[in-house]
């Protein structure tokens, strides 16, 4: 059976300029919301509408951080930095988790003297329509950064896009705040939903953070990616086991090394013709990516391995069973 077309990934360039494209639109749209949400805020004496503007200034740092990490990310290898600079996108990301957690405490504290100190607001129309054209624009900017993140799997993009998707609730929170404390007389609806949006504010900072630190740490792949990858080595007939398979991603960049057992009694320069195609079947599958395949003679261990760790060919000829099917077998 052919294994399911995998989409090709853009070239570097057009990697970097999609990537700074959403974090341009995303400065642009903070910056229109930011002067949007310090006249209502002051306008309404909202509270919900204060926390709005505080994390829409915090967005506006954010996407600035973020157009510094896709952009140093993008650039080529260098003598000092060999494996890229993709870790600038992870850093960028928990740039923007700390001063969400910042905004998210803030925001909690302010509703919390709010609350008891009775405070009402005023000019409810002005605040409603100020979040409506902020659900509208943030609309269209998640629609773009969709699209970008579909073509490049940026990091940074995705944190400001899930920051982003919070921003609608958090709007919706406000108008919901506004209508409760003016139309229906609902006395400290505006301090609770500024805990609730504090309270959704620290949620997904703690979500982006677990992306962020993944990528900083080396954590491998997902299993069924690993799954996929190791369906792709076992459609070459002279390969008779994997073992040590070690992965990580960089950015938006996936690494990948590994051993694998070929006969013994193979040249050295047949080994590394089959090296050769065996990469040439990965790189199609997985545009971008960077290998490293060390070729052992059939049978052969490195010290601190069992046997149990190799990936053997799971009963067929020429083929080699994924790292599910191996446990199984085991």
């Amino acid at each position: 059976m052919t294994a399911p077309a995998i989409p090709i990934a853009p070239a570097p360039a057009d990697t970097g300029a999609l990537n700074r494209s959403a974090a341009y639109a995303s400065i642009a749209v903070a910056a229109l919301l930011l002067a949007l949400k310090a006249w209502a805020a002051w306008t309404t004496g909202s509270t919900a509408m204060l926390g709005s503007l505080a994390d829409t200034a915090l967005d506006l740092v954010a996407s600035l951080a973020t157009l510094a990490g896709v952009w140093v990310a993008a650039q080529p290898d260098d003598h000092e930095h060999r494996f890229g600079h993709g870790k600038a996108e992870a850093l960028a990301a928990m740039f923007q988790v700390v001063l969400i957690s910042i905004s998210a405490l803030s925001l909690a504290l302010h509703a919390v003297q709010q609350f008891f100190a009775g405070a009402r607001t005023e000019a409810a129309g002005e605040g409603i329509a100020v979040s409506a054209i902020a659900m509208t624009a943030t609309l269209a900017l998640l629609g773009w950064q969709r699209h970008v993140i579909a073509r490049t799997q940026s990091l940074a993009i995705s944190t400001d896009h899930v920051h982003y998707q919070s921003d609608l609730l958090l709007n919706l929170a406000v108008i919901a705040a506004l209508a409760c404390d003016q139309y229906l007389g609902i006395s400290g609806a505006d301090p609770v939903f500024g805990l609730l949006i504090a309270a959704w504010l620290g949620w997904g900072a703690w979500g982006a953070s677990e992306k962020a630190i993944a990528n900083l740490m080396d954590r491998e792949w997902p299993q069924d990616k690993k799954d996929r990858f190791v369906a792709v080595l076992a459609r070459h007939p002279e390969l008779r086991g994997v073992h040590d398979l070690r992965t990580r991603t960089s950015g938006n960049r996936d690494f990948v090394q590994f051993h694998v057992w070929v006969d013994g009694r193979m040249s050295v320069i047949d080994a590394h013709k089959v090296m050769d195609e065996v990469e040439a079947k990965l790189l199609a599958e997985f545009p971008g990516i960077e290998i490293l395949i060390h070729p052992d003679p059939e049978g052969h261990l490195d010290a601190g391995l069992a046997a149990g760790d190799v990936l053997h060919p799971g009963g067929q000829p020429g083929g080699i069973s994924s790292p599910a099917a191996a446990a199984e077998t085991d």
